[in-house]
């Protein structure tokens, strides 16, 4: 299987054209979660700007392959630990879209480290890219959202909800990332733009095959679900939250987890076996 792959839609799945005509931005589309994102949205009739910082292989696979669809999706590059390459992602993209309907904040890093470890500059990268770039793609998204009623999503994690060893900053950034989804609904409705978010959980990707002794049929043993989920788990459910069918829904964070969240964290093998 190749990065191109991750996220793909189950051939059985039709998706409606729920969100024909629409101008969306998917930051951090070039790989998993973001890939199965912007290939739904485009499934769903919208128009794609597909970021990537990266990793441009993906980003070119997932565009290649939405065109090949019959769908419009379009590349764009940049570091958003900067602020002045939000605001240009966010500009380029509306200018070459003609406009702009929907910002998805995907773009994110991880690490797992000792926080008694952790550098300043590891601890920079992770508030950078994950929150501090939601914020100014967010600022600079707005007065293109605005001309005719937008939606953001911002894509957060079960670590902003729960501890896990070897995660405090990382999850400071998605708890951080939780509350200010909560505060920029109420900001943003008087300009009709909704704003919700999503915490996937343990969402199998490329990057968990890099890993020592990895094992898909152990790890999904510790979700209630009893399976790893998949990017194609996690798109359907923002391409609904910024779809006309969520019109009421705004302020929001809905897990997307195999039951992880609602049984309060994972199932550790000497804690309680695997049934």
């Amino acid at each position: 299987m190749t990065s191109g792959d991750w996220g793909a839609k189950p051939p059985s799945r039709q998706s409606p054209p729920t969100l024909a005509g629409r101008r969306a931005l998917v930051t951090g589309a070039g790989v998993g979660i973001g890939q199965g994102i912007a290939r739904e949205l485009a499934a769903r009739g919208a128009s794609v700007a597909i970021h990537y910082a990266h990793s441009a292989e993906g980003a070119r696979e997932v565009c290649m392959e939405i065109a090949r669809d019959g769908g419009r999706a379009t590349l764009f590059s940049g570091d958003l630990s900067r602020v002045k390459d939000c605001r240009r992602v966010v500009d380029e993209a509306a200018t070459e879209l003609g406009g702009l309907d929907i910002l998805v904040n995907n773009s994110g890093v991880t690490k797992s480290r000792d926080p008694l470890a952790l550098t300043e500059a590891e601890y920079d990268e992770l508030f950078n890219v994950n929150v501090r770039a939601a914020y100014f793609c967010m600022q600079q998204a707005v007065p293109h959202l605005a001309k005719r009623g937008g939606s953001i999503v911002n894509v957060s994690s079960i670590h902003g909800g729960a501890g896990f060893p070897g995660h405090a900053a990382y999850a400071a950034t998605k708890g951080a990332l939780n509350a200010y989804t909560r505060a920029l609904a109420m900001d943003l409705a008087p300009r009709k733009i909704r704003v919700n978010a999503v915490a996937p959980g343990l969402i199998e990707t490329p990057r968990y095959f890099e890993m020592p002794d990895y094992s898909s049929e152990r790890t999904a043993a510790r979700v209630p679900w009893r399976r790893m989920g998949t990017p194609a788990d996690v798109a359907p459910v923002v391409a609904f939250l910024v779809s006309p069918e969520a019109d009421y829904i705004t302020g929001q964070l809905l897990y997307v987890d195999g039951g992880i969240n609602a049984r309060m964290g994972l199932v550790w093998d000497e804690i309680e076996p695997a049934r």
